[in-house]
Order: C-alpha cells, then structure tokens, then sequence
C-alpha cells in the first residue's frame, strides 16, 4: 500500500473533487464541526462550505485553528473558530451562546471531535481510558444538548451527526473507543426520540477504516488489516463528508435516529486489527 494515501489532502484539494450537490445547497446555513482541522473534519467543513454553508469549528489546539482559518479562506468559505475543550459543559455552552450572537442560527452540528489511541486492554491506564471516554462520549453530549437547548428556545430545527466507528470490526485494542462510540450512537438513538417534537434530527456514521495521517500511528503489522473489507481499500475522507451532507441536506429530512455505515463492507468482512493480528489468532490448529 502506497504511503502517499496517508497524505491528507489540502483544502483546495478537497474543494476540487465532485461531487452530486448542487452549490447553494446550504446557502445561508450555518454548520458547526468540531475538531475541523483533521482530516474527516477537514473535508467535511470543505464539503459543507463549497455548498455555500458558513462554517464553525473549535478545538483545543489553537494553532489547528488558526491553520483551519487560512484553510478556510483559501478557498473563500466564511468561518469562525474558537480554541476550547468539548470535555468543559461551560465552554461548550459558550460556543453556542457566541455562535446564536453572531449568525442568529445553528443548522447543523457535527460531532467530529474525538480521539483514541491503540494500546492492549490490560494496559490503558485509568487516566488513557477516561481521555477517551470524556472526550468521545461526555464531549458529545455535552455539544448535542447545549445545541438543542438553543434549538428550543429559538424554536429553530436542527440536525446533528455523530461521528462514531464500525463496532463489529473493532476486534480488539480501543475497547476505550468501542464503548464511547458506542455510547454516543445509542445516545443519539434516544435523543432522537426525545428531541423530535422539537423538529431536531440525530444521526450518526460509522466510519470504517479511512485513508488519512493518523494510520501512520500504527505499526506495520497492522497495515495489510486496513484493507480488510469488501472493496478491498481504505475509505476517503471525501466518503465521510458526502455522507455527512447526505444526512444533514434534502436528503435526509425523513431520517432519524439511525446509523449510516461508510465502511466498504468492513462490518460483513468483520476483522480489524489495529496492533497488528495477534499471534493467537494466526494460528492453524488441527482438529481431529
């Protein structure tokens, strides 16, 4: 497999590529994307902006944002960023509060923000696991209800996309992630219950293996297993995006409370190992 798939694409890259949607699709609409700056985030802010969306994102990492803006600006798309953590229920409060101040409006959140790393089971410590879990699960919730909590005081429809993963194929070593994913999607499902009188829709994608810089954190091992699915190649960031748009516009105004699957088939295939495949399971034992 070529590294140069690893590359993440530029924004004007990104906004280069076809796409079905029609240019004024989100015209006027305002779309927030936590965690902008990494690859998914990236394109699907390129994607949501090009169709004529302006943009919010926030991230810890204040640098990542200014990158983001530049980003943003080379390819004309309006935005605003604010340096935050999602895992403080008060700062994301205040994103929200500021983002109704400036634009009047919110349309679309999507909960891109997140992260894990892959380590043994036995040996993430207390501090790894609660990272993850504040970050992927608290980190969510605490974007999807201060969001909806606007939406119904500004009696303002609304859409929300989670970012989650495949949890049939995550065999092993991000049990960490495995629980927060999974956590986030089944909050979604009820929420979407809960907030529907509200004209708020929640969804989300399970993302399977992506083509983008972060496969380069794992060992080669663990290479040959991003091609495990039907297809026979990892996804692109544009897949994610698309798919995003796919829920949020037109399309998807008659879906809620379900989980759109972007894997090639990687769920059926059912074998992903990030550390690489244990020496247990590669071994043929004969039975009499």
């Amino acid at each position: 497999m070529s590294d140069d798939i690893y590359d993440a694409p530029t924004a004007e890259e990104l906004a280069a590529l076809p796409t079905v949607y029609r240019d004024d699709l989100f015209k006027d609409h305002v779309v927030l994307v936590s965690g902008g700056a990494g690859g998914i985030g990236m394109a699907t802010a390129v994607l949501f902006g090009r169709l004529g969306a302006t943009i919010v994102s926030c991230s810890r990492d204040e640098g990542k944002m200014a990158a983001f803006e530049a980003a943003m600006a080379s390819i004309h798309v309006p935005c605003f960023t604010k340096a935050m953590t999602i895992r403080d229920a008060d700062q994301v409060s205040d994103l929200m509060a500021e983002v109704w101040d400036r634009y009047g409006r919110l349309d679309v959140l999507i909960n891109n923000a997140g992260g894990q790393f892959a380590a043994p089971a036995l040996d993430i410590t207390p501090n790894g696991w609660r990272t993850v879990v504040d970050t992927n699960l608290n980190g969510s919730w605490f974007m999807m209800q201060a969001a909806a909590r606007l939406w119904r005081r500004h009696e303002q429809p609304g859409c929300i996309i989670n970012m989650a993963v495949v949890l049939g194929m995550l065999n092993s070593a991000i049990p960490h992630a495995m629980a927060a994913r999974a956590g986030t999607m089944h909050l979604a499902k009820g929420l979407a219950v809960e907030l529907a009188p509200y004209d708020i829709r929640l969804n989300s994608i399970a993302i399977g293996v992506i083509a983008s810089p972060g496969l380069t954190h794992y060992p080669d091992s663990a290479k040959p297993s991003f091609t495990h699915n039907l297809v026979r190649r990892p996804g692109s960031v544009q897949d994610i995006a698309q798919a995003a748009v796919y829920l949020a516009g037109p399309t998807g105004d008659f879906i809620t409370g379900t989980v759109l699957t972007v894997d090639g088939g990687g769920d059926v295939w059912g074998e992903y190992w990030p550390l690489g495949q244990p020496e247990y399971f590669r071994v043929d034992y004969d039975v009499e």
